[in-house]
């Protein structure tokens, strides 16, 4: 063996048992003993022992962990004295303000578990904080802020006001672009819908008279919907914050330092004020704003079965989506459907802008004129602060073709074709009698007749045949699922009657199958689902469990109804469209 074999093995043990004789620790300190709520506290668990491994944190209820963990292992030989740690590091923000005890860490070293020390910390409220001018956290604290403004702080009910998010950050920090938001505010008695920011986009401003820059983090418009003292909740971020150290690197550039901030704006109190009840209209449903009123009709002169699209729309600017539109009432001759609901509204700081519209498909079956009577919106006008009532003008729809009314057709039967009295003398001839009220004087007896034969051998072929059909029906009341199963068949049945004598009759089918539909869900749920959009039918239907592809094939069904009346169709189409309509009846009782 060679001199230079033997001094590295000398060596190789001298390390060893220098590293075997120093006891095992694991040591847990922190950056700083006293912090403030939203500042940050840098923990480590160090271990002296190479081969501890299986580290559990302790349990942190007073802290949550924003970062880690992060390890570190260092190594040193001096003077002949070996020395080796490695770290566990943690990022923790405090939950709450007061003193508290961080517990003790484990870490597994040859089967024993081994113990950190416990830390306590001190978390202080922001204005208790020790202002230190040199320390990175303080630095940072004075130089970025969170604002948040808001455009009108004693608003109407109804009326729209927006709010911004600006961080603002002076010129001796700088942003390394890693932010999050660790809260997001609720608006509690707010409709609230967020503003799509295009780009983030740095500009210059003044905060409190000096020079800063800033970013809109978030833009959101709000509406309140009750009166009285509502708050705008702060919004809470984990920002990285790069702070001059005071020192330079070796071309004068300055040396900065990260630092994990955490910053929160304040909370904002709204005082929203009660729409006035002088003036008030019995028709007023909430709109607030400035809108235009207008109902009209795609065409006005056409043929029975002909359809028209019968428009009601508001347009303007205000709490568009937060409004019924007037309902429309129609003379009973006219076909009516459920009308469709369209909204053109766009979302800016200035509000809600643009147009709703309720479309509703009419078709008249019979010639003739007809009224739609003219509609009333109201709405409350922020420019003047009174009430306003926008009145449409009635409309005649003349149908120039088509069918008589059947009450007019019946009149003029009536007046065609009057029954005329027959006057009887003596020398005229009389009627045939076609009936007789003659009886037989012979009255048969009872004993030995047919009637006596049959009363007495009744009770022998009704006894067998009772217990027979008593059997069956036990039986048949047993099968829970089969009665079921019938019940909703005869159900269907019951509904789809009307329809299925208008087979092979394409208008007459298809509206008497969307009838029987909405007339099931009437009987079923006890609504009046004419009335409703198919979107309401949906969220009724899922109210009452029903799966959610149940309820897709029986909006397909009604869309089917609306558009085949409109398009070339057949037979076969029209008894699968009847099958398809009689099917979905049934699954949808069998889940009721």
């Amino acid at each position: 063996m060679s001199l230079n074999k033997i001094y590295i093995l000398i060596f190789t043990l001298l390390m060893t048992t220098t590293v075997s004789a120093q006891n095992i620790e694991l040591v847990a300190t922190v950056s700083k003993s006293k912090l403030g709520i939203h500042q940050r506290l840098r923990i480590e668990f160090k271990v002296n022992k190479q081969g501890a491994d299986d580290f559990k944190l302790p349990q942190l209820k007073d802290f949550d962990v924003i970062a880690g963990p992060s390890s570190s292992i260092s190594q040193s030989w001096v003077n002949g004295k070996v020395s080796y740690s490695q770290g566990y590091i943690y990022i923790l923000k405090p939950k709450r303000v007061g003193v508290f005890m961080i517990p003790s860490a484990t870490i597994e070293y040859k089967g024993k578990s081994i113990k950190s020390n416990t830390v306590r910390v001190t978390v202080l409220r922001e204005s208790d904080v020790p202002k230190d001018p040199n320390d990175p956290g303080y630095i940072a604290s004075e130089n970025v802020h969170l604002v948040t403004e808001i455009s009108n702080t004693n608003p109407f009910v109804g009326e729209g006001i927006y709010v911004v998010y600006k961080l603002y950050f002076s010129h001796q920090v700088g942003l390394s672009g890693d932010w999050r938001v660790k809260e997001i505010p609720q608006y509690s008695g707010f409709w609230n819908q967020d503003i799509e920011l295009k780009r983030e986009e740095v500009r210059n401003s003044k905060y409190k008279g000096e020079e800063y820059r800033f970013l809109i983090l978030k833009k959101a418009l709000l509406i309140p919907q009750k009166s009285g003292k509502l708050t705008i909740d702060p919004i809470n971020m984990d920002i990285t914050v790069n702070v001059p150290t005071g020192r330079g690197d070796f071309f004068g550039n300055a040396i900065t330092r990260r630092v994990n901030h955490a910053t929160t704006s304040k909370s904002s109190t709204i005082m929203v004020k009660p729409l006035p009840l002088e003036g008030k209209p019995l028709n007023f449903t909430g709109a607030v704003g400035e809108f235009n009123f207008h109902v009209s009709t795609s065409k006005d002169v056409l043929k029975s079965n002909e359809t028209t699209q019968l428009t009601v729309q508001v347009s303007g600017k205000g709490n568009l989506k937060l409004f019924e539109l007037p309902k429309i009432e129609t003379p009973s001759e006219l076909e009516v459907y459920t009308p469709e609901h369209t909204e053109k509204v766009k979302t800016t700081l200035k509000g809600l802008s643009g147009k709703i519209m309720d479309n509703y498909t009419v078709v008249p079956e019979f010639k003739g004129k007809y009224k739609i009577p003219s509609a009333s919106f109201s709405y409350f006008s922020l420019v003047d602060e009174q009430y306003h009532t926008i009145t449409s003008n009635p409309i005649i729809i003349d149908v120039a073709e088509g069918k008589a009314l059947p009450t007019e057709r019946i009149e003029s039967d009536t007046n065609s074709s009057v029954k005329q009295q027959v006057n009887i003398s003596a020398n005229n001839f009389r009627y045939i009698q076609t009936k007789t009220e003659f009886e037989p004087n012979v009255q048969l007896d009872f004993f030995k007749s047919n009637l006596f034969y049959t009363l007495l051998f009744l009770p022998f072929i009704a006894i067998p045949i009772g217990i027979f059909v008593g059997k069956k029906k036990a039986k048949r009341d047993g099968d829970l699922v089969g009665k079921r199963l019938r019940k909703a068949d005869k159900l269907a049945r019951k509904y789809l009657s009307q329809a299925k004598k208008k087979l092979g009759n394409k208008e007459a089918f298809y509206i008497a199958l969307e009838k029987a539909l909405h007339n099931f869900l009437k009987a079923k749920l006890n609504i009046e689902t004419s009335e409703i959009s198919k979107e309401k039918i949906t969220a009724l239907l899922k109210d009452r469990t029903i799966d959610d592809a149940t309820i897709t094939e029986f909006i397909e069904v009604l869309n089917d109804c609306d558009f085949a009346r409109y398009t070339p169709t057949t037979n076969v189409m029209m008894q699968q469209e009847f099958d398809k309509a009689k099917h979905i009846i049934t699954k949808i009782d069998k889940q009721l």
